[in-house]
């Protein structure tokens, strides 16, 4: 595959959140941030090497092919985010476009080097998991702390924006992945919610609460 042909996969893959559901062109154009015509054109393409499959007026899904090229990007991707924190020191807000440069190397036997330098890790700095080389990651039960009832309490193991504000924001408050909380309180007026963390108690807006995710037990 070309870069861009990567770049599209990838797209439909997070678009359709990992599942076969179509996506529309529509949906792909502004995630490409380019035009409905190109994505068409694109998606011949990538049809012809039976990555996706079309339908008109239904929208484009992944084949299997197409999936675990998809999830050999991903796991590119976040490999090198991690080697990017733990190895070189970069904040876990400057390495999302970096890693969007060094996923598109070809290398297999460099990317199966990397994984064990790394200690074989199953999720990346930002908590999202990093598929093994069969395409298979580990799940676990994570929800929003905006979904969570008063009492609930859990692993903070990721986030739902990755953009460097919000980490930034997280850092200034010294809220990090593993660190456990419990919810203390929930305001009905405005969704703000009382967090108990390791370095004491914060209120954290509705907004902040609906980008982190907890690790929780099954009947939270």
């Amino acid at each position: 595959m070309t870069l861009s042909e990567e770049d599209y996969i990838k797209a439909i893959y997070h678009l359709g959140k990992g599942e076969t559901t179509p996506v529309s062109t529509n949906a792909i154009a502004a995630q490409m941030d380019t035009k409905p015509s190109s994505v068409t054109d694109m998606i011949k393409k990538l049809s012809d090497k039976d990555l996706v499959f079309y339908k008109k007026y239904k929208g484009v899904s992944l084949t299997e092919t197409g999936r675990l090229s998809a999830l050999a990007i991903i796991r590119k991707h976040r490999l090198w985010e991690v080697f990017l924190v733990d190895k070189l020191d970069f904040a876990w807000d400057e390495v999302h476009s970096i890693a969007e440069q060094l996923e598109h190397i070809k290398s297999e036997k460099l990317i199966d080097k990397l994984d064990g330098y790394l200690g074989s890790p199953k999720v990346d700095p930002h908590g999202d998991p990093i598929p093994s080389k069969d395409g298979k990651f580990k799940t676990s039960v994570k929800k929003l702390v905006s979904e969570l009832p008063v009492g609930s309490q859990g692993i903070c193991v990721g986030v739902n924006d990755s953009s460097a504000a919000f980490l930034k924001f997280l850092d200034k408050n010294k809220i990090a992945l593993g660190d456990s909380f419990q919810i203390l309180d929930k305001e009905e007026f405005d969704g703000s919610v009382q967090l108990k963390t390791p370095h004491g108690n914060i209120r954290i807006s509705s907004q902040i609460a609906s980008n982190l995710f907890l690790e929780v037990s099954e009947n939270q």
